[in-house]
């Protein structure tokens, strides 16, 4: 139970409500441990509450008709999943695997429900939630249609970069380990292109690969490859001594 109390009370969303709170939270809330690989809930499911990770990481994955899989987001110890529940959905949608040996704490809907009632700057977090993790999946469909398959391997370098990226002494090391399948799935290519574009950029001195660890040795460069500056729309010049004649009224 202490381990229990410290992790809900020491998560961002929660770190403002009472202790008298965080011990009705933790007395309605329940503790379950997932192996790498486990579903931990599949499509049409009921979506019966929100889920926090205390330990480990959790992929969201969709299903094409096709059977193949996409995989829309990784959630990190200390973060929320399951969060559209509160908005009415009923069933889930997509389904989540854990990525790692993983400790979860499903808090029901209706104890969230409550806590929201009572502490309105929860649900102003969960609704940038939502917000950044739509926006990040546009974006990643802007990708996907707009930009070649080097791009998306770029651009996908760059957010794991932003978020699991650790300083070295020789460069950035990205603090998560993605097999090119899973890369593949994310960006919605195929392993064997996601190989070949990440020796490109080996070759080029732009990252080094090292047992599935991906170290970005040149950041400046990968950004300055897909960032491009966005021109001004153009004035149409007036010719010299041509002025505009009035308007007439009338």
């Amino acid at each position: 139970m202490a381990e229990k109390y410290w992790d809900l009370s020491n998560f961002d969303l929660f770190s403002q409500i009472s202790p008298e709170d965080i011990k009705f939270l933790e007395a309605n809330s329940r503790m379950r441990k997932f192996k790498r690989g486990e579903p931990i809930y599949l499509p049409s499911q009921a979506a019966d509450g929100v889920l926090l990770v205390t330990k480990g990481r959790v992929k969201i994955c969709h299903v094409t008709p096709d059977g193949k899989q996409s995989i829309l987001n990784f959630i990190d110890n200390g973060e929320i999943f399951g969060e559209l529940s509160l908005l009415g959905t009923v069933e889930r949608e997509e389904f989540a695997e854990a990525s790692e040996a993983t400790s979860l704490v499903l808090i029901p809907k209706p104890i969230m429900l409550q806590l929201i009632g009572k502490y309105p700057h929860i649900s102003i977090g969960i609704t940038k939630l939502i917000g950044l993790r739509r926006l990040r999946i546009e974006r990643r469909l802007r990708n996907l249609l707009f930009r070649s398959n080097r791009e998306r391997v770029i651009h996908l370098l760059l957010e794991m970069a932003d978020k699991y990226g650790q300083p070295t002494d020789h460069g950035l090391e990205l603090g998560i380990k993605l097999s090119h399948q899973e890369m593949a799935s994310i960006i919605g290519s195929t392993r064997e292109t996601v190989t070949v574009m990440l020796g490109h950029l080996q070759t080029e001195g732009k990252i080094k690969i090292a047992r599935r660890k991906i170290i970005i040795l040149d950041l400046d460069q990968l950004r300055a490859e897909v960032i491009q500056p966005v021109k001004p729309d153009a004035e149409t010049p007036i010719p010299v001594g041509h002025r505009p004649s009035p308007a007439r009224i009338g």
